[in-house]
């Protein structure tokens, strides 16, 4: 279906400027804004995680980083939506938890307050690390994970939950060319499960299999 009048020109004025806040445009358009967020639903866009998600961009926009972030001067925009819903992701591909500190470094902004929220609501669970408060996921066996690796310890794939060991064999039968970092990557967006590669190869070396993979993926 052709785009009409307003959304063409909705297109044209995020192409002279990418992000816009829904009062300047409605004006622009010379619209209500009720229907310039009708025109944003039916083009797809975005609503920033940063400054209470009042700047807008087009989904066509953003060049999303590999944490599926975005930026334009201070304004941040998420594949995963709201600052919630970041926080919530980010820590749970993290393969050992992640504070305050480093969220909000990756987030350039301060998100204590909401992560304490997030902790209380029992969506992100927490523990204590010297003066700050390391965050990891809820889901048990990505969990057990963080743990492990917080703890350092020199075997992490013996303490690998069984569930998870279960996952990573069962992904290695349907691709068994991949290499250990392809498998992790494989299980991070399929499964939501924060691993490394020497985790998988620990694992296959205790399984007498670790020859039938390769530790680095091959050059294209």
């Amino acid at each position: 279906m052709p785009a009409s009048m307003p959304q063409q020109h909705l297109v044209s004025l995020f192409a002279l400027q990418p992000c816009w806040m829904i009062e300047p445009l409605a004006s622009e358009l010379g619209y209500s804004v009720p229907s310039v967020r009708r025109f944003l639903t039916e083009t797809g866009y975005y609503s920033s995680f940063t400054q209470n998600g009042r700047w807008y961009t087009l989904r066509s926009i953003p060049q999303f980083d590999r944490d599926g972030l975005w930026f334009f001067d201070t304004i941040g925009y998420s594949r995963a939506g709201s600052l919630t819903n970041t926080l919530i992701k980010l820590t749970n591909r993290s393969p050992a938890g992640m504070t305050a500190e480093q969220l909000g470094g990756k987030l350039r902004c301060r998100c204590h307050s909401i992560l304490v929220q997030l902790y209380r609501r029992g969506k992100l669970q927490r523990l204590k690390q010297g003066r700050s408060h390391v965050y990891l996921a809820m889901d048990p066996p990505t969990q057990a994970i963080q743990r492990q690796a917080m703890t350092g310890k020199s075997s992490p794939a013996a303490q690998l939950p069984a569930e998870v060991a279960v996952l990573i064999l069962a992904e290695f039968i349907r691709h068994p060319d991949l290499s250990f970092e392809q498998l992790a990557k494989v299980i991070a967006r399929r499964r939501g499960m924060a691993l490394d590669a020497m985790q998988i190869e620990e694992l296959f070396t205790l399984h007498g299999i670790k020859k039938t993979m390769r530790t680095v993926a091959p050059k294209p």
